[in-house]
């Protein structure tokens, strides 16, 4: 009897001990960049053009352009842990110019330069910062295309050309809801120099460009906005 009521006691007591669970795993979310995205995009640039005809060794006319542009962007990106890596396409209009009331050619006059519309096609290379990754600072860099007029007031003469040339820059781009990101980028961008109109007949008449590029933008991503890590 006095075993039993012993074994009974303990029995007892070993039910009312606490019982202890292993604690769940920690979930962390994470911004995942992985994926396709379409947006839209605008600023301003400022830079520089010369025109310069065959016959002279320095620029008859050089003076700095500036304005808006506006357009949209696609891209893809990838993701391997911290690092985005992505190609991006995008193509404004663009009413980027300048010009100078004393052009060299016979007696001072105007000319100038007008960049119509601006086309890259970038690779960008980025890291994500912050406890969700949801910043991503970036390098990017590649093609540049360009639609640039240039004309001369003597005469008058003028002419327009499809241009390509290169670009690079950085950014930094961040999410600040589900699927949507906000950007900020400096591109600079040379469309080099060649022949967009004949000063006069037979006397061809080169025009440079290149610009400094700011501009903000918005994407939407049509990948999954966040994936957990345990």
């Amino acid at each position: 009897m006095a075993v039993s009521a012993i074994v009974g006691v303990g029995a007892a007591s070993a039910a009312d001990l606490p019982v202890y669970t292993k604690a769940p795993p920690i979930v962390a979310p994470v911004y995942d960049w992985s994926g396709g995205y379409i947006g839209i995009e605008g600023g301003g640039g400022w830079g520089h053009s010369d025109q310069t005809d065959v016959r002279r060794t320095v620029a008859d006319g050089h003076f700095s352009v500036s304005g808006g542009l506006f357009g949209g962007t696609l891209g893809y990106n990838w993701q391997t842990g911290p690092w985005v890596f992505g190609l991006e396409g995008d193509y404004s209009w663009s009413d980027i110019s300048g010009q100078s009331n004393i052009c060299g050619f016979g007696p001072p006059h105007p000319c100038g330069t007008k960049l119509e519309s601006l086309g890259t096609f970038r690779g960008r290379i980025g890291h994500t910062v912050g406890a969700m990754g949801s910043w991503l600072l970036y390098g990017t860099g590649g093609l540049a295309v360009g639609d640039v007029h240039g004309w001369d007031s003597l005469f008058p003469a003028s002419g327009s050309a499809f241009r390509a040339g290169w670009t690079v820059g950085a950014g930094v781009e961040t999410s600040f809801a589900p699927h949507w990101t906000a950007k900020l980028e400096y591109l600079y961008v040379d469309l080099g120099k060649s022949h967009l109109f004949d000063v006069v007949p037979g006397v061809p008449e080169t025009v440079s460009f290149r610009a400094n590029i700011v501009r903000v933008g918005v994407n939407y991503s049509f990948s999954g906005p966040v994936v957990a890590k345990y």
